[in-house]
């Protein structure tokens, strides 16, 4: 099964139930900081994780979401700009 970049971040009000979500993400995750997570995950790996911090959650208070990132080649877009000296009027010279 693929493993796909996937998003991991919460916003969790209880310190413990903060340090416990942050201990459950380490275990997945490449890099991140703080509430924001990176990690490789495949779909029912995701699922598990997702499982994992909703029951540390309050559904009252706090948030959580998790997005799939799909690996799709990105096309650069070029603007053509027209370029003019824009030099000020003292330094013109006569």
């Amino acid at each position: 099964m693929a493993r796909l970049p996937t998003l991991i971040a919460y916003d969790i009000s209880d310190d413990p139930a903060r340090g416990r979500a942050l201990r459950t993400v380490l275990e997945w995750r490449l890099d991140g900081q703080k509430s924001v997570h990176e990690c490789l995950l495949s779909m029912s790996e995701a699922e598990e994780l997702f499982a994992q911090l909703s029951a540390l959650l309050d559904s009252r208070t706090d948030r959580l979401m998790l997005a799939r990132i799909e690996d799709r080649q990105v096309r650069s877009v070029r603007r053509h700009v027209r370029s003019r000296s824009l030099a000020p009027t003292w330094m013109k010279l006569a």
